[in-house]
C-alpha cells in the first residue's frame, strides 16, 4: 500500500520536473534563436556599410588599382603558390624540432637533483635570453652571423639558420608551456610514485608527461600557428619564400595586390588551424567542468 502511495506522489513531480525541463530547453533554443538572428543581422549591417561607404572615400579608385588589381593578382598567384610551398617546408622541418628541443629544455628546468644545477641554470638562461629577444633579431643575428664565419657550403646556408633561429626562439616559448603542463600535475602523484620506487624520470616518463602534454597540446597549437606567420620573417635574410617573392613581384609591377594573395595564403592555413586550436581549448574546458 505504502509503495503504491509514494508511487503516486513521485510520479506527479516526475512529470512536472519533465515539464519544467522541456520548457528549460525550448526557452533555451528560443534564445539562442534570437541571439544568432541578431548576430547574423549585425554582420550584414556592418558588411553592406563597408561595401557602400568604403568605394565613397576620395582615394579609392587609387586603392583598388594599387591593392584589388586582379590582372596583377591571375599572373603572381601561381607563382606565390609555389613560394609558399617553401614556406610550409621550413615549417615542416622546424616544428617537430622544436617540440623536443623544448620538452628537453623544459625537463632541464623541472631537474631538482642538487647536481643538475648547472642544467636547471642554463634552462632558465636560455628561456629568458630567447623569449627577450624579438624573433626578428634572432634572425638577423643568427642568419647573417654564422654564415659570416666563411663556413663552407651547404653550412652558410640562410635556410639553415634562419631555421635554427626560429627554433631556438620558438623552443623557449613552447618549453614555458610544457612547464606550465608539468607544474599543473599535482605534487601528490609524484609523491605516490616515490612510493612506488619510481626513479624522478621513471615518474616524469609515466606518469608527469603523458598528463602534461596533453593539457598543453591546445596551446601548443597557438605557437605553431605564430611559426607558420613568423617563417616569413626569414626573407630579410634571403630565402626567396612567400614574402620575398610577393616584394618581387610588387617590385616587377609597381603594385601591392601580390602581398594580398600572400596574405590569403597565409589565411588559408591559419585560420583552419586556430578554429581547429579552439575546438580543443573548448573541448578541454568542458572535459574539466
Amino acid at each position: 500500500m505504502s509503495d503504491d502511495t509514494d508511487s503516486d506522489i513521485t510520479k506527479p513531480a516526475a512529470e512536472a520536473a519533465g515539464f519544467t525541463i522541456a520548457q528549460r530547453q525550448e526557452r533555451e533554443k528560443r534564445l539562442r534563436r534570437r541571439a544568432n538572428m541578431i548576430a547574423t543581422f549585425s554582420t550584414i549591417a556592418v558588411v553592406l556599410a563597408i561595401i557602400v561607404l568604403v568605394p565613397l572615400a576620395p582615394g579609392w579608385e587609387k586603392v583598388q588599382r594599387s591593392f584589388f588589381n586582379g590582372e596583377v593578382f591571375l599572373k603572381t598567384f601561381p607563382t606565390l603558390v609555389k613560394a609558399f610551398m617553401l614556406d610550409i617546408a621550413i615549417f615542416a622541418w622546424s616544428a617537430p624540432i622544436i617540440a623536443v628541443w623544448a620538452l628537453v629544455v623544459a625537463l632541464a628546468r623541472d631537474a631538482r637533483s642538487p647536481a643538475l644545477f648547472p642544467l636547471r641554470l642554463f634552462a632558465t638562461i636560455y628561456n629568458d635570453v630567447f623569449r627577450g629577444v624579438p624573433v626578428i633579431l634572432i634572425v638577423y643575428l643568427i642568419g647573417f652571423g654564422i654564415p659570416g664565419l666563411g663556413l663552407p657550403r651547404p653550412w652558410n646556408s640562410p635556410y639553415i639558420w634562419g631555421s635554427v633561429a626560429l627554433v631556438l626562439s620558438y623552443s623557449a616559448y613552447v618549453a614555458e608551456v610544457y612547464r606550465t603542463g608539468i607544474e599543473s600535475i599535482h605534487e601528490s602523484q609524484r609523491s605516490a610514485a616515490k612510493s612506488l620506487g619510481l626513479s624522478h624520470w621513471d615518474t616524469m616518463r609515466y606518469v608527469i608527461l603523458p598528463q602534461a602534454i596533453r593539457r598543453v597540446i591546445p596551446a601548443n597549437m597557438n605557437s605553431l600557428i605564430s611559426l607558420q606567420k613568423d617563417v616569413a620573417l626569414l626573407s630579410f635574410i634571403g630565402p626567396v619564400e612567400l614574402l620575398r617573392q610577393a616584394g618581387v613581384f610588387k617590385s616587377l609591377y609597381a603594385n601591392f595586390t601580390p602581398y594580398l594573395g600572400a596574405s590569403l595564403l597565409f589565411l588559408a592555413v591559419t585560420i583552419p588551424a586556430t578554429r581547429l586550436a579552439d575546438r580543443m581549448i573548448a573541448k578541454q574546458n568542458r572535459e574539466r567542468s
